[in-house]
């Protein structure tokens, strides 16, 4: 069997005939009906505001309190010819913001300049000793976007050198504000502003809005990629903010993300929300994770087609490197993992020398991922440690952390992500705390992330109707995720795809239908998948895939399980370390091989010598390592539940592809044993196969054949031939039986295409 992932967890609901109305009454699929219904969306009318977005549920800007004062400080800036420094973020979100603003400002052709923090010199936020350089550079007005709400100290020493500073932000409102001239926020306390949920570039675009006195669509573009980037919801204003900042990013005119988008390999006619979160957004964070986040500003704002084809070549390079950085300090994480004891460890804390900074979060997010485990991730120099941490559903990280906040130097966050640093010497305590925490807060091992399905569909009700109904929910994203639907069918066509083979791609049939799938990720488990067999159950989002023109649909697979017998196939010739990293329980059919393998599987597994009457363990991984000497050998497997199976099947002599000797064949090697004396075959037995010109293999199978029968004697490595020896049949002795049941092994078990090993295997086993 494989084994999902995740928890499956259906909101089911039955059928009624007001679904059923609603359905007919407004064209839609009752799968769509009953989707939105469970959304909060009960009437007609609802449906159809939320299907329609429209410019007139964009809120009044100056709703926002304290936005007239605003208006009215950057206007009298504007009259008397004050230098305006923008003060950003280095996320996609304060890249967009400090570009807006930056935008509006020089449209009022004000003196205007911007800075984005460096996230590794300056840090996040208002700093005190930037906010004394650009004042004594000249700053006269200093405008923060997408941060400044928990800026104080830096705030309070621009009033006392007589510069004002306005704060726009939307992040977590402190118990006390700074003493800013004044706060944008559509959160603050002596707000009525409607829509509480905006992202910082939302915030920039009201301000942006008021000064204009009108809505500047040609600004949109970047509303749309700061607020997918920042997963703020998308619901409400944000929901039609991002609609048309789509439309907007769709006709783009700005050089910079056009080449970007090239580069990204995404054409301006096919812009979603996902192509922008997985696309642009990785992109332009890269940018500020590596390096200063002032090349994304001018990479947005810049309207020289040369200049933004030189930033988009180094925004993409960097990308690249981000990759790669997270890979290599993601494979030196799971290294470590393999060295915990995850069947009574709740939490994971893990630290590298020099591992980059800028990528932690990322790489806390896959750890995550891979053991549903909430996870911190340091990266140590010089005595200290600095890293990000990322939870999991039901634990409050910022709880749980905060309750040791003795251990840090610096700590903030909320419930499912937070950065923190602290000194070496506190690592073992952080570890202790932090799995206490989780005895606290109740995790129980063992337990799945879940995974929301909107419904269980049958394969033919998949089509390109309630595709086209689903799409018209979009933008899809945080507070309006594109909902997951169980589908069950027989699997056909796999093929593992990508350069590494870490990919899926298949057919999913069922009642004459059939529907292509792709899941990323799950290469590994096309060997174990049955095929034209047992059901497989999918939960999958519904896409198109555009292919030399022509447009289908297909399934994109987020999990997936399938009853009976799931045969991984990682037969090899030659072993490496990676075939033992698996922890689970390594089944040897020959004593010796366990032997010269024990010191190569990790201090979780277990070696199991399966022909000595060692017992296995039920519903654990489980890998056949060696071949066995004949197939009744995987008999004594009978009677275990396994999890997954994984054959190797490694032996070091393959005798299939070499034909068996003839008589002919020992009639001329006798012939020759008679006519010398003491051949030293232990030392030269390669020189004796050549100058026979038969095999090593076969020459070490005939002496040892005329042992077996009394016709040589050998001792010491040397041979001779016996005097009159009695007559036997050579096909009788015991190693030229032994080669004929090899050759049969061999071609069962490692020369069998896969789908042919699984029958073998099921019929032996089950």
């Amino acid at each position: 069997m494989i084994d999902s992932h995740y928890e499956w967890q259906v909101l089911t609901n039955a059928t009624d005939s007001e679904d059923q109305q609603l359905a007919e009454s407004l064209g839609l699929p009752i799968v769509m009906v009953k989707l939105l219904k469970k959304r909060g969306l009960t009437s007609a009318t609802a449906i159809e505001t939320f299907l329609n977005p429209s410019p007139a549920e964009i809120n009044d800007p100056f709703m926002l309190h304290d936005m007239e004062r605003v208006i009215d400080r950057i206007n009298e800036a504007l009259i008397n010819g004050e230098h305006i420094t923008i003060y950003g973020d280095y996320d996609t979100d304060g890249i967009t913001s400090t570009a807006i603003m930056y935008e509006t400002l020089t449209m009022l052709d004000a003196d205007v300049d911007f800075y984005v923090p460096n996230r590794f010199t300056d840090g996040y936020g208002p700093n005190k000793d930037v906010y004394e350089r650009l004042i004594r550079q000249g700053t006269q007005l200093i405008i923060t976007v997408d941060n400044g709400v928990s800026g104080h100290a830096a705030i309070d020493f621009a009033n006392e050198n007589g510069v004002d500073v306005i704060v726009t932000d939307h992040h977590e409102i402190p118990n006390e504000l700074p003493a800013a001239y004044a706060i944008i926020h559509p959160q603050h306390p002596e707000s009525e502003y409607p829509y509480k949920y905006l992202s910082g570039v939302g915030v920039a675009f009201k301000v942006a809005t008021a000064l204009l006195e009108e809505i500047p669509q040609e600004m949109m573009d970047l509303v749309a990629l700061g607020e997918i980037a920042d997963l703020v919801p998308l619901t409400g204003e944000n929901r039609v903010l991002v609609t048309y900042g789509l439309k907007m990013l769709a006709q783009t005119t700005r050089p910079g993300l056009q080449a970007l988008m090239e580069l990204a390999g995404i054409g301006l006619h096919e812009i979603t929300a996902e192509k922008v979160a997985f696309g642009i957004t990785p992109r332009l964070n890269a940018i500020g994770r590596l390096e200063s986040a002032q090349l994304g500003v001018e990479l947005l704002v810049t309207q020289n087609p040369d200049d933004a084809s030189n930033f988009a070549q180094t925004v993409n390079q960097l990308n690249d490197t981000r990759k790669q950085i997270v890979n290599d300090i993601l494979a030196e994480a799971k290294s470590q993992i393999a060295t915990v004891d995850l069947t009574s460890q709740k939490t994971i804390v893990l630290a590298g020398d020099g591992w980059h900074e800028g990528v932690l979060g990322i790489v806390a997010s896959q750890v995550v991922e891979l053991t549903n485990r909430p996870t911190i991730i340091l990266t140590q120099a010089n005595g200290k440690l600095k890293g990000s941490a990322r939870s999991i559903e039901g634990f409050d990280l910022f709880q749980a952390l905060s309750a040791h906040d003795d251990l840090f130097s610096s700590f903030g966050g909320h419930a499912s992500a937070a950065g923190l640093s602290l000194v070496s010497s506190n690592l073992d305590k952080l570890k202790v705390a932090f799995e206490h925490e989780a005895d606290i807060q109740n995790i129980i091992l063992g337990t799945k992330a879940p995974l929301i399905i909107a419904e269980k569909l049958p394969v033919e009700a998949v089509n390109e109707q309630l595709l086209m109904a689903i799409q018209r929910l979009a933008p899809f994203g945080n507070g309006n995720e594109q909902p997951y639907f169980e589908i069950t069918g027989i699997v056909s066509d796999i093929k593992q795809i990508g350069a590494e083979k870490n990919h899926l791609k298949f057919n999913l049939l069922a009642n004459d239908v059939k529907l292509a799938a792709l899941a990323f990720g799950k290469g590994e488990l096309g060997t174990g998948l049955l095929i034209d067999k047992a059901p497989l159950n999918v939960v999958a989002t519904l896409t198109e895939n555009t292919w030399q023109g022509q447009t289908s649909l297909q399934l994109m697979v987020k999990d997936l399980q399938q009853g009976g017998l799931a045969i991984i196939d990682q037969r090899t010739n030659k072993l490496r370390p990676d075939n033992f990293k698996l922890t689970g329980q390594y089944v040897f059919f020959n004593p010796k091989v366990k032997t010269q393998l024990m010191p190569y599987l990790n201090t979780e597994s277990s070696a199991v010598s399966i022909t000595n009457g060692d017992k296995l363990v039920n519903n654990v991984p489980t890998i056949l390592v060696d071949l066995p000497k004949k197939l009744a050998d995987l008999e004594l497997l009978k009677g275990y539940q396994f999890k997954e199976l994984r054959v190797i099947f490694y032996t070091s002599q393959h005798v299939y592809l070499e034909s068996l000797p003839t008589k002919a064949d020992f009639g001329k090697l006798y012939k020759y044993f008679l006519g010398h004396a003491n051949i030293p075959i232990r030392d030269e037995l390669s020189k004796l196969a050549k100058f026979l010109q038969i095999g090593v293999n076969q020459l070490s199978l005939m002496i040892t054949v005329f042992f077996e029968l009394g016709f040589v004697r050998i001792e010491n490595g040397v041979l001779n031939v016996l005097p009159n020896p009695e007559h036997a049949d050579i096909t009788s002795a015991p190693s030229y039986q032994g080669w004929i049941t090899k050759q049969a092994i061999e071609k069962s078990l490692i020369y069998s295409k896969t789908s042919e090993l699984t029958k073998i295997l099921e019929s032996l086993i089950s």
